[in-house]
């Protein structure tokens, strides 16, 4: 009676044992395969998953269509340029500045005064409380325009237009008044960092202009954006309505999204001790049904519990390639198992 009873004990101890191993093995890939899923489906907001280049790399087979990150020094290959002004710089966007000395009123508290400064816009005097003595000369005859280089790369890639405008940063660079055409020479002088047409640079009047070039500097940068062959562009389908990110200096992904979840870590080996911790607790399940210790067929079957469960997880989604494997593996568990059971039926 004894024994029964410690016979009974023994093979619910098995079970029980034999039951948390297996749930333990589903449990591992599910928690795993959740946190994958969710990496992915955050990164997805922001285009897609990114594949890393690395420092100034080159474009690879296969790559076409992919997110990537990639860190350097952009290389102006076709510097922009000013025509009317003949000015040209090594940068990737030459934005020209047109400022006219005007009059402006500064209302403080209810009390208005009026004061020359440089304004890079015309200032409408009609509307000024005060208007004697205050006239504005009205259009500007030179405007502010924006010059881009026809090509910058990084690596072996060419930034595409949007990337471009994106790069960070702004410096005032020193113009070159000997390129200066001859008509614009004899109107203009340098003074500092600018080309004015005062005749007095130091003691500017109303209606002097002041034009000056602003250039995005050459330095550093981190750019997540689409691969198109040996472009990179802004992927246009993201979600998030950007499709790209540019930021100063070599920076991680995590650091450029912040809304990123911490990526999983050694998935590989996760799903391998899943279907492992799921094999142990079939073989002990076996042993509590007082069959044969088969290794073999405690695989089969751990592998038939997890990737049928890892598989219904990846269902729906657009990991083809993912879900295809879990779906092997069940397949494989499938024909394993079958095959031990006939090995022993013979």
């Amino acid at each position: 009676m004894d024994l029964g009873k410690g016979m009974s004990w023994r093979l619910l101890a098995l079970n029980v044992i034999g039951g948390l191993l297996v749930l333990a093995g589903i449990g591992l890939e599910a928690l795993n395969a959740r946190s994958l899923i969710d990496y992915r489906e955050a990164l997805s907001r922001h285009g897609g998953e990114a594949i890393e280049l690395g420092t100034d790399a080159l474009p690879q087979p296969g790559q076409h269509g992919h997110m990537a990150r990639l860190a350097g020094t952009p290389k102006v290959v076709e510097a922009p340029h000013d025509p009317e002004f003949n000015q040209t710089a090594n940068t990737p966007v030459l934005v020209r500045h047109v400022e006219m000395f005007q009059w402006r009123e500064i209302n403080i508290g209810g009390n208005v005064h009026y004061e020359l400064d440089w304004v890079d816009r015309p200032v409408d005097a009609s509307r000024f409380r005060d208007l004697r003595g205050h006239a504005n000369p009205g259009r500007f005859p030179i405007e502010g325009k924006q010059f881009d280089a026809g090509l910058v790369q990084m690596g072996g890639f060419k930034l595409g237009s949007v990337l471009v405008h994106a790069l960070p940063g702004s410096q005032l660079i020193e113009p070159e008044p000997a390129a200066l055409p001859q008509n614009l020479a004899v109107t203009f002088t340098r003074y500092r960092d600018y080309l004015v047409t005062s005749a007095r640079p130091g003691d500017p009047r109303l209606g002097d202009l002041r034009v000056s070039w602003s250039a995005v500097p050459l330095q550093q940068v981190t750019i997540v954006a689409r691969l198109d062959g040996a472009r990179l562009e802004a992927a246009s389908d993201a979600p998030d309505g950007k499709g790209y990110q540019v930021q100063v200096g070599d920076v991680p992904l995590l650091a450029l999204f912040p809304d990123l979840p911490v990526p999983p870590q050694y998935v590989t080996l996760w799903r391998i001790l899943s279907v492992l911790l799921a094999a142990v607790g079939a073989l002990v399940l076996l042993a509590a049904h007082r069959r044969p210790r088969d290794p073999l067929l405690a695989l089969g079957l751990g592998s038939i519990g997890v990737g049928a469960v890892a598989s219904v997880l990846w269902l729906g989604g657009e990991n083809a390639q993912v879900l295809g494997g879990w779906l092997v593996l069940t397949l494989v568990g499938v024909a394993l198992s079958v095959w031990c059971l006939r090995r022993r039926a013979h």
